[in-house]
């Protein structure tokens, strides 16, 4: 009997990819990815009810946490790993949890993912409770580890969600608060799931947390000012925004950075409304952070 997993069929369409030059080989990759984007677009509730979820943690003091083993795991990390520079978040808003531990992220440790006991156990470690949201990552929806870890933190009352590249059976959507289920079909090659539902993960979680940041004001217009200034690469950022924002020299965009530590948010508002430092993070802080309830809307 054939696996009824779309993950694990065979592709009609790559049947014969070992026949084919290289430039045959990426066009026929290449024809297979363009239906990824639609495929996520078909998902766009659930995924608004997760960037909810996420923004309702973040808001009552909790987290969104990503669990999940391989490529799936993998992308969980990196997604959380990339927020505080980008969005000026504490590193645990957001954390990773991969099947192994950390070492899997360079090594293979597949057999970590089919005990369940391991996910749960993970999920202890975390100290998840009732004000975080848990999503797992696995686009076969099968893997033991991260069931466990799910089932663990709905016992612990946390809210649950499971990011899948298959059909749902019903007993997952009854389970979970959302089940998130691109069908990006068959892979090129069969069951490598690095390839079209690594990449419909990658686009699923960059918008879940992306749109949770825009929801808690860490975007201004389309700027990220609440980026950390940690390299020269932000820091040119960071100065070029205050430039354009503030209509001002680049001089002045970096003493005005400086005086804010690399906040950038900080420094558009007093430089905005002519205030000091203390002044500035105390409206910020009235607002909930949210730059346009100080300074307007952007263009105003």
């Amino acid at each position: 009997m054939a696996d009824p997993r779309l993950t694990e069929q065979r592709n009609p369409r790559s049947s014969r990819i070992d026949e084919l030059d290289p430039l045959g080989i990426v066009d026929l990759i290449n024809a297979e990815d363009r239906m990824i984007a639609a495929a996520v677009g078909e998902e766009r509730a659930a995924i608004a009810r997760a960037v909810a979820l996420a923004e309702s943690a973040f808001r009552a003091g909790g987290r969104l946490i990503y669990v999940g083993a391989g490529t799936s795991g993998r992308l969980g990390v990196l997604d959380a790993a990339e927020m505080p520079p980008t969005f000026g978040t504490d590193a645990s808003m957001v954390l990773g949890i991969i099947a192994g531990g950390y070492g899997a992220l360079v090594r293979a440790c597949e057999g970590a993912e089919d005990r369940p006991e391991g996910g749960a156990e993970a999920i202890d470690e975390a100290g998840v409770g009732p004000n975080d949201f848990v999503l797992g990552i696995a686009t076969s929806g099968t893997t033991p580890f991260v069931h466990g870890a799910l089932d663990r933190a709905r016992a612990l009352g946390a809210r649950t969600g499971f990011l899948l590249c298959t059909y749902p059976p019903p007993e997952l959507i009854e389970k979970h608060d959302v089940v998130i289920a691109p069908l990006v079909g068959p892979e090129v090659i069969t069951g490598s799931t690095r390839m079209k539902a690594g990449t419909a993960t990658k686009l699923v979680l960059n918008t879940i947390t992306t749109g949770a940041m825009v929801r808690l004001g860490k975007v201004y217009g389309n700027l990220m000012v609440d980026l950390q200034v940690t390299c020269q690469k932000l820091r040119d950022r960071g100065e070029r925004i205050l430039q354009e924002m503030l209509s001002v020299d680049r001089e002045r965009a970096a003493e005005l950075l400086d005086a804010t530590d690399g906040h950038v948010k900080t420094a558009i508002v007093m430089g905005r409304l002519g205030i000091g430092v203390a002044e500035a993070r105390g409206r910020l802080d009235e607002a909930g952070g949210v730059i346009s309830r100080v300074v307007g809307e952007l263009g105003s």
